[in-house]
């Protein structure tokens, strides 16, 4: 498991405009952008009744970790299961496919059908032990529409996300018809590469000057 810098901003739409202009001239769209340049994630997050995820976060914890379902434009066909992990200010993500039915089973509180002795299956019991070890049952959905370019120096990969809306209501998370209520209207510029950040891309970004943000979707949400 390979480990990533991730650096977040809170922009407004002037910046957006301007930053994204010069992104263009430079790197690529994402190969999966549809005709208005982005994409939809829906992603459906666990927690604990202490709220273990939300602390964590706001307490700023050096290492602390987050479990997710996610799917796309609401393709309910490739679904995965991921796990995002901080230590020391490096980020690392696990993930695995999961199908409907596993996914609509998970929902309704049928956790056995995490267990599997693939070879490949080993982020799936890491669940399965955590929701009966820590209490981890689904929480929120968080929808929001993201752009993303990439960069091939440094592995660099911009996205911007925006629109962000949530539910409370988990078990439909694969519902088309599943009503959200808006949770943030800021924009936010996430910039993630692998050993350095090259000069052009902080540049463009004006990173310099920028202050980082701490910005959770998972957290505002919870706090709508």
């Amino acid at each position: 498991m390979s480990s990533r810098h991730e650096l977040k901003h809170c922009i407004n739409a002037s910046d957006y405009a301007q930053i994204r202009a010069r992104l263009r001239a430079v790197s690529k769209p994402d190969e999966h952008a549809g005709e208005d340049g982005g994409y939809m994630i829906r992603s459906l997050y666990f927690d604990n009744y202490s709220d273990k995820a939300v602390t964590e976060k706001l307490s700023g914890l050096s290492r602390r970790e987050k479990f997710r379902l996610r799917y796309y434009n609401g393709d309910t066909s490739f679904i995965r299961l991921e796990k995002k992990s901080k230590s020391n200010r490096l980020c690392y993500k696990e993930s695995v496919a999961i199908t409907a039915e596993q996914c609509a089973a998970l929902l309704i509180g049928y956790y056995d059908v995490l267990k599997s002795h693939e070879q490949d299956a080993l982020l799936l019991m890491d669940l399965y032990t955590k929701i009966h070890y820590q209490n981890l049952r689904p929480r929120n959905i968080v929808d929001y529409h993201r752009e993303a370019y990439v960069y091939r120096a440094g592995n660099v990969r911009i996205t911007f996300d925006s629109g962000i809306r949530t539910s409370n209501s988990a078990t439909k998370f694969l519902s088309p018809e599943l009503t959200t209520i808006p949770a943030s209207d800021s924009i936010i510029m996430e910039i993630k590469y692998d050993g350095f950040l090259p000069d052009i891309i902080r540049d463009m970004a004006q990173i310099g000057w920028r202050s980082q943000s701490e910005f959770s979707k998972y957290v505002v949400a919870r706090l709508v």
